[in-house]
């Protein structure tokens, strides 16, 4: 009973470790590795509240150790990213370049981090909104945080060349980057991804979405990640009128 205990918090700790190793690959420029890593950590977290419900060991200590792991893997990083692929623009495409006259692009890059302050403020009114237990307010951390690492990864597969062109805009990340920093915190009902028990009548709306999600992705390759997420947002628009006019 003590093992068991102990490994849905050690879990949570090996997230944490791919929330590292993601900042690493980011530093030296493996963005493909950062987004492999993030992966991990969001698979992890999934099972480390599972595993904690099915051994009946949840507790404080694992909430809040998963809203520091997350805030690492779901929070850092991507707003690290979000400053790497500004920065990456600045030294490769001319028109952005810093000169004495658009020395305020300088500033653009740091930007990104509004991400990360976004998911901290997202991580911290979670723990104590119980409005959240069985569903989500506002976009995930997790769900927002692949939108952000796919990014370099639909960049670099370059299947859709005129989307690739427009994402390597700073001024189409800015645009992503507030809307990435407002859906956070915003008031929009969402259902929750997180599978508790698998019971097919109680959660076949998400068994259905992950099903479908997971053939856009063979399908579309990496673009369907944003597709995916937007997906998600309209289809818990439409259910929750569908279930307030019932």
């Amino acid at each position: 009973m003590q093992i068991k205990k102990h490994i849905p918090n050690a879990i949570t700790l090996l997230n944490l470790s791919t929330g590292l190793l993601a900042i690493i690959a980011i530093f030296r420029g493996y963005f493909d590795e950062a987004f492999i890593f993030v992966c991990l950590g969001i698979f992890l977290d999934f099972w480390d509240g599972f595993l904690a419900r099915k051994f009946n060991v949840a507790g404080p200590l694992g909430v809040q150790l998963d809203s520091l792991a997350d805030m690492v893997t779901c929070g850092v990083v991507p707003g690290l990213m979000m400053f790497r692929l500004f920065e990456d623009i600045q030294q490769t495409q001319p028109e952005y370049m810093l000169t004495e006259e658009t020395f305020y692009m300088g500033f653009v890059p740091y930007l990104g981090f509004l991400i990360t302050i976004a998911s901290c403020y997202r991580l911290a009114n979670f723990n104590i909104d119980t409005r959240q237990t069985d569903s989500f307010i506002g976009l995930p951390t997790p769900a927002n945080a692949l939108v952000i690492m796919s990014i370099p990864m639909i960049q670099y597969a370059n299947d859709f060349e005129i989307l690739t062109a427009v994402l390597y805009n700073p001024y189409v990340l800015l645009v992503i980057t507030l809307i990435s920093a407002y859906i956070l915190n915003a008031e929009i009902p969402l259902f929750s991804l997180k599978i508790k028990e698998f019971t097919w009548a109680k959660y076949k709306m998400q068994i259905l979405f992950l099903i479908g999600s997971l053939l856009s992705f063979f399908i579309l390759g990496f673009v369907a990640i944003p597709l995916i997420i937007i997906s998600y947002v309209l289809v818990s628009i439409i259910s929750n009128k569908m279930t307030s006019k019932a």
